[in-house]
């Protein structure tokens, strides 16, 4: 993997599944029509603003509550390169490796960030924000593997010699 840099947004403790995207937007076709509602509980102006490559930076326990695969799907749609959390809940951790995309634990970053800054990701080394490098762990091969093909499902038809069609 390499290094990006991205503006974060900063979000805190606790960001349930149904913040990240609430139930009553599940009945919506498409995660294309459900992305303009991500966040809408706390923030509602949040999904409009957020650009390709931004990164969200949180607190403790982020995608907390019910295991809907839509959570991630719905970050992911919205252009967020990855999540930077002080920790995750175990299930919301797997279904976005599952669904390619990526987080990473810090347990000092969240504390010293300002909303709108910038940072510059090394992944599997370290986090870069005025001056100051924060160390992150390296992910394992596999689940890097996962994250770069775009979702577990991508990754196993690449590993099993089927290419990479939708």
């Amino acid at each position: 993997m390499e290094q990006f840099t991205g503006k974060v947004w900063v979000l805190g403790d606790d960001i349930d599944t149904d913040i990240i995207i609430p139930t009553e937007y599940l009945a919506l076709k498409t995660i294309e029509d459900m992305k303009q509602y991500g966040f809408s509980p706390l923030r509602p102006e949040l999904a409009a603003k957020i650009g390709k490559g931004d990164i969200i930076v949180a607190g403790r326990n982020f995608g907390c509550g019910s295991s809907r695969e839509q959570a991630p799907e719905v970050i992911k749609a919205l252009g967020i390169r990855c999540i930077i959390a002080k920790s995750f809940a175990r299930i919301f951790f797997r279904n976005s490796i599952n669904n390619g995309l990526l987080l990473m634990e810090q347990p000092d970053l969240y504390d010293d960030m300002e909303e709108g800054g910038e940072i510059t990701v090394t992944v599997n080394q370290h986090i870069l924000y005025k001056g100051k490098n924060y160390p992150i762990a390296a992910l394992p091969h596999n689940l890097v593997e996962i994250i770069e093909a775009g979702g577990l499902v991508k990754a196993m038809r690449i590993r099993n010699g089927l290419g990479n069609e939708h």
